[in-house]
């Protein structure tokens, strides 16, 4: 239904046909360093460690191939910096303990991990996840799931301090538990709605109540809006017009608007 296109689209390998896509101000015209993507299979190179697929990102980015050989003192310097900065980013991901251990000796969980780590380490504005945990087992896919609120958790403590939040992320599942779980806005690609237009649009485009790692889920909210997601995307019988569940920005300002009382 269009998920993938999407975020291929934001990437920039798949510009749209019509239209045009911002990251921030600029206009996706290709790939480029403003927006990272993690996903499903991981991609980590099996002859490098931990901190060594982190950091990978980081020497490509900053110097050439020239430039390692004919400064051999200057890279040996920002090649530390680059470890130690990956170091950092892999504490941030619980990983501290594997910073030397390489693919092959590692779960598929700590893997999906250090590629976070390796997407979030370029300091993306926007970081895709495309289904990032799709492969993984229960147990592990919930502890990826609170590495993301813990992450969600530094955006509000950056906004409490009067600072840009750090964390821009567009995770695509298909797993309703974990969308509104982990999200703070949740939408709903689909093909059953009575626009008149052809192929799937956006159906659904509401807030979820996102939680802090520490919170317990308000079960009675989450299943009613996860039956709404599933009658608004899932159900062919019960198309409608995509505005009907398409108010996020409505909600948004009603909030403030309730806020300022």
């Amino acid at each position: 239904c269009g998920k993938s296109t999407l975020l291929r689209a934001v990437l920039g390998t798949h510009p749209p046909c019509e239209g045009k896509i911002f990251v921030g101000e600029k206009a996706v015209t290709g790939p480029n360093r403003d927006v990272g993507i993690v996903y499903q299979h991981y991609s980590l190179y099996p002859f490098l460690t931990a901190r060594q697929n982190v950091a990978f990102g980081l020497m490509l980015d900053e110097t050439s191939f020239p430039y390692r050989i004919f400064r051999p003192f200057q890279w040996r310097n920002l090649k530390r910096v680059h470890l130690e900065k990956a170091d950092a980013m892999l504490e941030k991901v619980n990983l501290s303990h594997a910073l030397h251990l390489y693919p092959s000796e590692m779960s598929g969980g700590m893997c999906q991990r250090v590629a976070i780590a390796q997407a979030l380490i370029m300091d993306p504005k926007i970081l895709l996840l495309d289904e990032p945990f799709g492969a993984l087992d229960e147990a592990t896919r919930e502890h990826l799931q609170l590495m993301l609120l813990h992450l969600y958790k530094e955006n509000l403590d950056a906004k409490a301090r009067g600072d840009a939040p750090p964390y821009t992320i567009i995770i695509v599942t298909h797993e309703l538990n974990e969308a509104i779980f982990v999200a703070d806005r949740v939408v709903g690609l689909s093909q059953y709605h009575s626009d008149g237009s052809k192929g799937a649009t956006i159906v659904y485009d509401k807030a979820a109540p996102i939680y802090s790692p520490s919170d317990t889920k308000d079960l009675a909210h989450f299943v009613a809006q996860k039956q709404e997601i599933l009658n608004a995307v899932f159900d062919e019988s019960s198309q409608r017009h995509f505005s009907e569940f398409v108010s996020y920005w409505q909600d948004i300002a009603q909030a403030q608007a309730a806020a300022k009382v």
